[in-house]
């Protein structure tokens, strides 16, 4: 493998490691807000938390694999998680609106980044690791899209 390869193949393994690690904060930052949610719209905000959550933590196993399949490695030791990750864990004592916001730029940070690593796959001639986050891309976009229409409406209950 040449030097370009090499360096091709490193950038796109560390992108994976990257978006790998962003699953897994996205998601414990989904756990909090399910369990923490409260308010008239429990019920529905509580479940719809649960559902994107399980979306996105079985995005964990999808970019591990990938990584494997280009040869690469994967965050495997817990500790690795929080200085790979660019999504930064949530903290504190949130509102409802300031959970579902959280969640959105979540939402907005890994689709920019999504962005950027599929064009860095498809560059370098990877088209399975630019479909990987082609498809990864549009879930992440149809959960923002869905927290972004609750905080669109102004009806009191959660903006």
């Amino acid at each position: 493998m040449t030097a370009t390869l090499e360096t091709q193949q490193t950038g796109l393994v560390t992108a994976l490691n990257r978006q790998q690690a962003n699953a897994l904060i996205a998601y414990l930052n989904y756990k909090k807000y399910h369990w923490l949610t409260f308010g008239p719209l429990f019920r529905d905000i509580h479940l719809l938390f649960e559902e994107q959550g399980g979306e996105v933590f079985a995005m964990i196993d999808e970019l591990a694999e990938r990584s494997l399949m280009i040869d690469g490695s994967p965050v495997a030791d817990p500790a690795e998680y929080i200085p790979t990750a660019t999504v930064t864990p949530s903290a504190g004592k949130l509102s409802v609106r300031e959970m579902i916001a959280e969640a959105i730029a979540t939402h907005e940070l890994i689709i920019a980044e999504m962005h950027k690593d599929a064009d860095a796959a498809a560059t370098a001639g990877d088209i399975g690791t630019a479909d990987l986050y082609t498809r990864l891309v549009q879930v992440h976009q149809k959960h923002r899209w869905f927290l972004k229409e609750m905080l669109k409406k102004g009806d009191g209950l959660t903006s």
